[in-house]
């Protein structure tokens, strides 16, 4: 359709962003999307909403339609994709209510249903080295520096099957590991995007620290309830650092080519 350059992806927290946009409803050859698509501006360019969870986060992790989501977006004409996710912190440099701009991820789910686009017959390997997008994150790096917040420039995330968090044994493998974040969504939404050749930037905002409660033995490493706290409290600043990410986009073809040509040399024929 070509209405939309930029889509965003509110997750936890982030059920609405483009107020006064016109809401659109969206039928894919994979069902429905987690809800209205709300289309509008912002900082003068057509953007295309989506809240992952739906407006009354009524859809858990294992239930997001993310092929729905993602193939809408490309229909309407997006090529880059901001998503915005709720993640614990792994290690003692991340603390609560920072915001991690992810270069990495792994995926623990062990494999979602509906988790690419390529089903056959004609089998296709997309590569997927650098998960998130370099240019884009280049961009959102000089936003947050803008805007004199407390980010991390980079971080691997490692993506659970939810909807339960973490066990402590879980939790101190996966920091042994080096990883940094724990969130449920990124896969496989981000794979779904490269598969569709779109630029794709993961906002993290860190909701819970698993070191604090690993450190304490007692009590749980995250609860709904704290994080849905720390996410209201950041919202603001998050509506403030997507308006700047996305006044700073390049406009135009301006992904980078392994991204645009991801399916060049990934069709094993």
């Amino acid at each position: 359709m070509g209405v939309a350059e930029i889509g965003i992806i509110g997750g936890s927290g982030f059920y609405q962003l483009l107020s006064g946009g016109r809401e659109l409803m969206v039928q894919t050859p994979y069902g429905s999307p987690s809800d209205v698509i709300v289309l509008g501006e912002l900082r003068g360019r057509a953007c295309a909403f989506i809240p992952r969870h739906g407006r009354r986060h009524t859809l858990p992790p294992h239930r997001i339609p993310y092929r729905a989501n993602i193939y809408a977006l490309k229909e309407l004409g997006v090529t880059q994709v901001i998503s915005i996710s709720a993640a614990g912190a792994l290690t003692e440099q991340y603390a609560v209510g920072e915001i991690v701009f992810a270069d990495q991820l792994v995926d623990f789910t062990r494999g979602r249903s509906g988790d690419t686009f390529f089903d056959g017959p004609i089998t296709t390997h997309i590569g997927f080295t650098e998960p998130f997008c370099p240019g884009m994150r280049a961009v959102a790096l000089e936003a947050a520096k803008h805007l004199k917040l407390k980010f991390h420039e980079r971080g691997t995330v490692v993506v659970t099957p939810g909807p339960r968090f973490s066990t402590r044994a879980e939790s101190a493998y996966f920091a042994a590991q080096g990883w940094h974040l724990e969130n449920m969504t990124q896969y496989p939404e981000a794979v779904l995007a490269r598969e569709l050749t779109l630029s794709y930037l993961n906002v993290s905002i860190i909701t819970n620290s698993h070191v604090q409660a690993r450190e304490e033995k007692a009590g749980e490493l995250a609860s709904a309830s704290e994080a849905i706290e720390v996410l209201k409290a950041a919202q603001d600043t998050i509506t403030v650092l997507i308006g700047e990410i996305i006044a700073r986009l390049p406009t135009g073809e301006k992904r980078p080519e392994f991204i645009r040509d991801a399916l060049n040399k990934a069709r094993w024929v």
